[in-house]
């Protein structure tokens, strides 16, 4: 792409969204209750807390979480629930990066797409406790300084007065998601 000698570029730094990743996962968890279960009247997760963490190329979801089992011991004749607090650690890796992010400027949130819930609560083999099977997913974004180019017109905004610009009614469908960052910058230079 050649450029006319009259127009201009500009470089801005601004923060945008540099990464993104989403991850979906199964876990087992064991609890062994005070009393050997009979059976599994219901089980629940509560009280899922969490925190986002920058690693490398990811981004590692760190949290806890309450395990409640109501079940019935002594053959069924009595009732109780166990609870246990889990930890847990998901890494999600980013599926999108800007890799010409200023590290020093990125900050990572979470969100869970799906809060932890309880799947599968079956009585281990040796009887005395329970396995649970847990699913949960999560997306993370990085936000971070970046660099992007801007062209300027060299006559302001004056001859763009009696002109209206709508994108919304264009006729296009565009993605900006999928939209390459590295484009530009390989047709300015």
């Amino acid at each position: 792409m050649s450029l006319d000698k009259d127009v201009q570029v500009r470089e801005i730094y601004t923060k945008a969204v540099c990464g993104r990743g989403r991850r979906f996962s199964q876990v087992s968890h064991t609890v062994t209750p005070p009393h050997a279960p009979t059976s599994i009247l219901g089980a629940w997760i509560i009280n899922n807390q969490y925190d986002a963490v920058k690693s490398g190329d990811s981004v590692e979801v760190v949290g806890t979480y309450d395990i409640n089992i109501w079940y019935s011991y002594d053959r069924n004749t009595k009732t109780d629930v166990a609870k246990e607090t889990v930890s847990y650690v998901e890494v999600v890796p980013l599926s999108y990066l800007d890799k010409k992010h200023r590290p020093s400027t990125a900050e990572v949130s979470a969100t869970a797409t799906q809060e932890p819930n309880c799947v599968e609560a079956n009585i281990s083999s040796s009887g005395s406790s329970v396995v649970l099977r847990v699913e949960r997913e999560f997306k993370v974004e990085m936000i971070a300084e970046t660099k992007v180019y801007v062209y300027v017109n060299p006559n302001g905004g004056e001859d763009l007065d009696d002109k209206t610009i709508d994108f919304e009614d264009s006729g296009e469908d565009i993605d900006y998601e999928d939209l390459d960052p590295d484009l530009l910058d390989e047709e300015l230079n």
